[in-house]
């Protein structure tokens, strides 16, 4: 088996950094996977940092979470680049002004959302009519490959999904719910111009995807991508494969994914996501799962999986609970799921979640196929037992990750310390005396403790890099507001920022190219 350090997709000794597409910096309201991103790699490469790491990139739903999105396999519409649609005259350059009177620090999805859909609905009619042969030509093929796998469910998922006025497929009528062949052949013929339009706009991300992986490439940056354990119930892939979940016909779950109390809620989370039926999968020689795994890595050069813990045991909540504290532990799929990947992909590039609460079966299931880990500074330096020279080599040290504050907001709060001036005063004092830093500092000297250490790759979030506060904070879990909009301004990044980190990734040896 091989280690982290022997997977091409990650030669030893790199560094990272965590900034989610949707906070890129730009004029369209939102991060853009064209202009605005090769600009971004091309910062990476002048700082000397290989790898770049964003959350899911599917399309999302009720929320705006990236965990709870509408497909596994389809791309955000959102994060086309409307910039390449004028260019290529499916766009006029004046329709996209309107994008321009959005905000640039933050995203407003309740504004951005109506405008995109319709400036991308106006560039599919437009490809129709005048799109060059070869991109035709190009669009069959990306037909040929997908429609039959994904494709063609997702379209009619979000015809049937804006028919229903945005409600969750368990809510729609009865016929199209439950998929009956009679109701689904019918609305193939009736709204045939309107699925072909959802077709067509995966098809503009999966183009603009792909150049922006070579250009990564051709940049020396590797794309870490993200893939969530569970799946939304209201997705296309629960509406057009229930059988591999543990709901009935009408959509209704049994048990509720979840996590019992931990450092993030007292009373647990509780996530709304629907729990597999691995008896089901593992019938199949899980596919599903297979063909999930080939799609990742086929856009991304490293994945993490989200959650790795519950393919060992899953906290399962009953469905009418309030809390996640009535929960339990179910089996898991364990190596059976794990054998059966890895005769599709004999060595995936994969990086395991394995925060939270573990136990030695989870430990050794990630060690048996030598998944490289995480370790979180902002956890580990608070215990009085820490020593750098504890973080294993087969892991991914982070800062902090979008699911924490900042590191400046963390320190500023306390460092995790929920009460107690005295205990936070002396946590703090010790966190200090750890980065060898100050207060104003301690992000960059969180940042460097990592680069230092033995982990194999290092990642910081841009939030760290740039020293930001809690307002500058991507998520918080358990509250479904003002999550997922922190955006990056082009300004931020200065010639300042830059050299820093270019100076660190060289001092501790994670200079990019070696």
């Amino acid at each position: 088996m091989q280690h982290l350090k022997d997977i091409p997709a990650l030669p030893a000794r790199q560094a990272g950094v965590c900034l989610h597409l949707t906070s890129l910096p730009g004029e369209h309201g939102i991060g853009e996977i064209g202009r605005s991103a090769r600009h971004f790699i091309d910062m990476l490469a002048s700082m000397n940092v290989g790898v770049w790491q964003f959350l899911p990139t599917g399309p999302t739903g009720y929320g705006d979470s990236p965990y709870q999105g509408l497909s596994t396999f389809a791309g955000n519409e959102l994060l086309i680049d409307t910039g390449d649609l004028v260019q290529l005259n499916l766009l006029p350059r004046d329709a996209v002004k309107r994008l321009y009177r959005l905000p640039r620090r933050a995203v407003d999805y309740g504004r951005l959302i109506p405008l995109k859909h319709a400036l991308l609905a106006t560039a599919t009619a437009a490809f129709e009519s005048i799109a060059a042969a070869t991109m035709r030509s190009n669009f069959e093929d990306f037909l040929e490959q997908n429609d039959a796998a994904w494709l063609h469910d997702y379209a009619m998922f979000r015809v049937l999904k804006n028919m229903h006025d945005g409600k969750p497929w368990p809510q729609w009528e009865r016929s199209y719910a439950r998929r009956q062949p009679a109701a689904l052949k019918k609305l193939e013929n009736d709204a045939r111009a309107e699925m072909r339009s959802w077709k067509v706009r995966q098809f503009f991300f999966a183009r603009q995807w792909q150049e922006l992986r070579k250009y990564a490439s051709m940049r020396g940056v590797r794309l870490f991508g993200d893939m969530p354990m569970y799946i939304a119930l209201d997705s296309a892939d629960a509406w057009s494969h229930p059988e591999i979940l543990r709901i009935n016909r009408a959509g209704k779950m049994k048990y509720i994914a979840g996590v019992p109390p931990d450092y993030f809620s007292r009373s647990g989370q509780l996530w709304g996501n629907p729990v597999y039926d691995w008896d089901r999968q593992a019938a199949d020689g899980y596919s599903w799962w297979r063909a999930r795994l080939r799609h990742a890595l086929a856009q991304f050069d490293l994945v993490r999986i989200d959650h790795f813990r519950g393919f060992e045991s899953y906290w399962a909540v009953p469905a009418s609970a309030r809390t996640a504290r009535r929960g339990r532990w179910q089996r898991g799929p364990r190596e059976a799921l794990f054998d059966a990947l890895r005769k599709s992909i004999p060595c995936p590039p994969i990086v395991a979640e394995d925060l939270g609460i573990l136990t030695p079966e989870v430990e050794a299931l990630r060690k048996r196929y030598d998944f490289p880990g995480m370790r979180v500074l902002q956890f580990e330096v608070t215990r009085k037992d820490f020593d750098l020279g504890d973080i294993p080599e087969n892991c991914v040290c982070y800062t902090g990750t979008h699911d924490n504050d900042t590191t400046r907001g963390w320190f500023e709060a306390g460092c995790g310390v929920r009460r107690g001036k005295t205990k936070i005063r002396n946590t703090k004092q010790a966190v200090l005396g750890i980065t060898g830093g100050t207060a104003r500092t301690v992000a960059i000297d969180l940042v460097a403790l990592a680069f230092r250490s033995r982990a194999k790759l290092a990642i910081a979030p841009m939030q760290d890099v740039l020293g930001l506060g809690t307002k500058a904070r991507l998520n918080t879990p358990g509250t479904s507001k003002d999550n997922w909009r922190w955006r990056l301004s082009a300004h931020q990044l200065t010639t300042k920022v830059r050299a820093t980190v270019q100076e660190l990734a060289r001092a501790t040896g994670r200079a990019a190219g070696g």
